[in-house]
Formats: structure tokens, C-alpha cells, sequence
């Protein structure tokens, strides 16, 4: 099963599933509410959000979430392919640079990956999103 993510109401569908996503986070510090969904090739998807730490660097964005729980629930052969993030606080965030980083390794290069801009929602390919991950060649 290869589906399509770029369909209008997949797209949709995949932006609500985000913003239920952030209906449970655990922002009590910053009240920063994100959520965020992901589109997997075998047809899943799998959801993240913020868990804010008092320790701020402990804290779990919601990207990063969803794709630790894509690898717990199918391996590390997962592809995503497609992101939708959101918060609840209607403020502009695409994926931090971390979360970008930590995407590159299981998402596929022209996945679009959707994010609020100060202009309304944006979406973009990953690779457009994020031209120079860091990679480390094989021995």
C-alpha cells in the first residue's frame, strides 16, 4: 500500500489529526500547545506532541514524538510521507532545526510538509525545508 498524502483533504485530514495532537500536550511552562501528524508509507498515521520539561533542553518537541513513536510501533524502516504540524496557539512554527534533522533520516525528500508561516499555512518539500542535513558516510 503506497497512498497518495498529497491530496487536498489527505492533506486536511492529516493537519486535524495534528491539531488533535496538540490537544494533549504538556506545555505548562512556555503554554506552547503543538501537535503533529505523520503520513507513513504503509498508510499510517501516527501522531506527536510537546512534553515540556522545567529543564527546557528536555524537552520533547512533537515531531520528534511522533516519529520515536513511528519507530516503536514499525521499525526503523519507516518512510514518512508527509508532516503536518500545528499549534493551538496560532503562532508561526515550522519544525525546529532539530526536528529537521532528526525527519531527514526517515522522511522522503519531496514529502510536503505542512506548518503555520506568519502568513497562513505553508507548505513546502522537506528537501526545500531543509537542503543541508548533516550525514555521515558509511565506512
Amino acid at each position: 500500500m503506497n497512498p497518495q498524502p498529497s491530496t487536498d483533504a489527505a492533506l486536511a485530514n492529516l493537519l486535524e489529526r495534528a491539531r488533535q495532537a496538540a490537544l494533549h500536550s504538556y506545555s505548562p511552562y512556555s503554554g506552547f500547545r503543538v501537535g503533529a501528524a505523520l503520513q507513513l508509507s504503509n498508510g499510517e498515521i501516527v501522531t506527536g506532541t510537546n512534553v515540556e520539561n522545567v529543564s527546557y533542553g528536555l524537552t520533547i518537541c512533537a515531531e520528534r514524538a511522533a516519529l520515536v513513536s513511528a519507530v516503536s510501533q514499525f521499525g526503523p524502516a519507516i518512510r514518512i510521507q508527509a508532516v503536518a504540524v500545528t499549534n493551538l496557539n496560532q503562532a508561526a512554527s515550522p519544525p525546529c532545526g532539530a526536528c529537521r534533522q532528526v525527519l531527514s533520516e526517515f522522511i522522503l525528500p519531496d514529502a510536503p510538509v505542512l506548518f503555520p508561516a506568519s502568513d497562513g499555512l505553508r507548505t513546502m518539500a522537506f528537501s526545500d525545508l531543509f537542503p543541508l542535513a548533516f550525514e555521515m558516510k558509511s565506512k
